[in-house]
């Protein structure tokens, strides 16, 4: 098979390009590697989500559950390299100080994190500690894979209809459209892993997932005019809550 079309290549590609998992050398690089990966994303959310849950479960045994659920939370983050975070940091301190589009691209280039966004990482993972902790253990594991998969295909949903505001920067790899099989491959891996949920559980996530996707598509092309690998972070980051909370809203019905 060509190395240019070749699928396992390309989930190589996304493994090294979102985590920290050394992936082989004979993957090797291509100028469009990037661009064909972006359909597997979800599938690597879903690997990290595995890893999490292999963490909680593994700790949760001799340690407490808020302390197993930190443990998790960590190794998700060191693992990508807290990507999406830094993502959710910088995206959010670029709206929240800037006045104009050109303001707020030039705050979230800038590698310092401010006020905005030191509240928006802080906030973020207290919310998602507590959401979690209101689970039932029972399906928690599940929860995290669910999670991970689905808030990554609602983040790279966004290529397929909007487009990449930078000359460069590091979504500029994948700033070529989703369309195609390529964006239902990304919703087959993003989907799939919530059908292991309960039913409410998995109409609420989805309905969740879509209010964050048109709402954030919306935001940005009211702002910026398309997105930037930051605001990928962010929609992935806000989309995970999201699913958290909705399923925080049927265990209390």
């Amino acid at each position: 098979m060509n190395a240019a079309n070749n699928p396992i290549r390309h989930f190589f590609c996304a493994l090294g390009y979102f985590t920290r998992i050394p992936i082989p050398a004979w993957v090797g690089y291509l100028p469009d590697d990037l661009d064909r990966a972006a359909r597997y994303f979800p599938l690597v959310g879903v690997l990290i989500g595995v890893i999490a849950a292999a963490v909680f479960w593994l700790t949760h045994w001799v340690l407490p559950m808020r302390v197993a659920l930190v443990l998790s939370m960590i190794a998700t983050i060191w693992l990508t390299g807290a990507f999406h975070e830094d993502g959710l940091a910088d995206a959010v301190d670029g709206f929240g100080g800037g006045y104009t589009r050109e303001r707020m691209l030039e705050i979230m280039h800038d590698s310092r994190i401010g006020s905005f966004g030191a509240i928006a990482l802080i906030a973020g993972l207290l919310l998602k500690l507590e959401t979690l902790a209101a689970l039932p253990v029972a399906q928690l594991g599940v929860a995290l894979i669910a999670a991970h998969g689905f808030s990554r295909l609602v983040a790279v949903s966004l290529l397929a209809t909007l487009d990449y505001v930078r000359p460069a920067g590091k979504a500029k790899p994948v700033a070529t459209r989703l369309a195609g099989s390529g964006l239902l491959l990304a919703i087959v891996f993003g989907v799939v892993p919530l059908l292991l949920l309960p039913p409410l559980w998995i109409g609420t996530a989805l309905l969740a997932g879509i209010m964050v996707r048109y709402g954030v598509a919306a935001y940005l092309r009211k702002t910026l005019g398309g997105y930037t690998g930051d605001t990928l972070g962010m929609t992935q980051q806000l989309a995970e809550l999201a699913c958290y909370l909705a399923w925080c809203a049927c265990v209390l019905r």
